[in-house]
């Protein structure tokens, strides 16, 4: 008989079994065996320490059960949450997940797709900043948040819808002047759609409202100057604010403090994402909360469904609005 060591092949494990190579192969892969069969195959895995070869499977089978997911960063909160309920999707299906993070670098992202290409992942799932992203097409591709064309459908929560509510909440709770902060990445995207919300429910009520929009890379101050060329007797000339993102709604209540405006009572704020602070407590701001479940779910089912190409081109799921302390309740 085999002895214990590392290395095993799947002929040690047969033969510890006293069974044929295929039956073992059978087990591996689930397929039902009589009883007795599987009981000696699952002993002798045991006894000789046998693993899987998963890239020589994936030749054989041309499946790793492996996805694929690139995000920007695991330091926004919101990223790592969104991973996070990707991973537990990807697992319940008894795939692994293959993470890159990218910086949002368009050149790091290319090599990171065709790195994947080479892993023979089964699906890839991209939060990508680069407008002219080469997705290979021998496998199924699902984008978070960017359209890139026809064959590769963009998963979305309701930006503009999320934008539009922010407004009414904001005025709901007495807001007569309202602001809208942006600070994101200068190609087109989903997000930017927020914006596009916010102004159209102002002019639907008739309240005027002021933008303070830059791209990625701008420095933080220059919000603070912003906020400070509009103070007037100790406040801002606005008493609501709609922040794109809750980290930047975060930044902002920590500038307001600073220079002695009390948020809610002066000046109310609302964020976008549904941060919650270390993970699982209250709100860090009152927020527009993206459904991350149901966008977790929506991207594995489409790659694991293998025809991504024939899904709508933009899937929008629903937001809601979460109070977290810095609205009027």
């Amino acid at each position: 008989m085999a002895s214990k060591r590392s290395g095993a092949t799947i002929k040690d494990v047969a033969q510890e079994a006293g069974v044929a190579i295929g039956t073992v192969s059978k087990v591996i892969n689930g397929i039902p065996v009589g009883e007795d069969y599987r009981i000696r195959v699952e002993k002798a895995i045991k006894k000789l320490d046998y693993s899987v070869n998963v890239c020589a499977k994936g030749l054989r089978s041309n499946r790793t059960n492996m996805i694929a997911v690139m995000v920007p960063n695991l330091t926004n909160p919101f990223f790592a949450h969104l991973v996070d309920r990707i991973d537990r999707q990807i697992m319940a299906r008894n795939y692994k997940m293959l993470l890159y993070t990218t910086d949002g670098e368009p050149r790091v992202e290319q090599r990171y797709v065709a790195m994947a290409e080479q892993q023979m992942v089964d699906g890839v799932i991209c939060l990508s900043y680069n407008p002219k992203l080469h997705a290979p097409e021998n496998i199924p591709c699902v984008s978070i948040d960017r359209y890139f064309g026809g064959k590769i459908p963009c998963v979305s929560s309701d930006n503009y819808g999320g934008g539009y509510l922010a407004a009414k909440k904001l005025a709901e709770n007495g807001g007569r002047q309202l602001a809208c902060f942006r600070v994101g990445p200068r190609i087109p995207n989903e997000p930017d759609k927020r914006k596009d919300g916010f102004l159209h429910a102002c002019e639907e009520m008739g309240l005027p409202c002021v933008f303070k929009l830059e791209n990625d890379g701008a420095p933080y101050s220059v919000f603070e100057d912003f906020l400070r060329e509009h103070m007037c007797g100790g406040k801002p000339d606005f008493d609501g604010i709609f922040c794109v993102t809750d980290h930047l709604a975060h930044r902002i209540r920590g500038s307001l403090q600073t220079m002695g405006v009390r948020v809610p009572e002066d000046v109310q704020i609302i964020g976008f994402d549904g941060i919650r602070n270390f993970g699982d407590l209250e709100y860090d701001s009152s927020t527009i909360v993206q459904p991350l479940e149901e966008l977790a779910e929506t991207c594995v089912n489409l790659v694991l469904d293998h025809r991504p190409e024939k899904a709508p081109s933009l899937i929008c799921l629903p937001v809601r609005y979460a109070y977290g302390e810095t609205t009027k309740n």
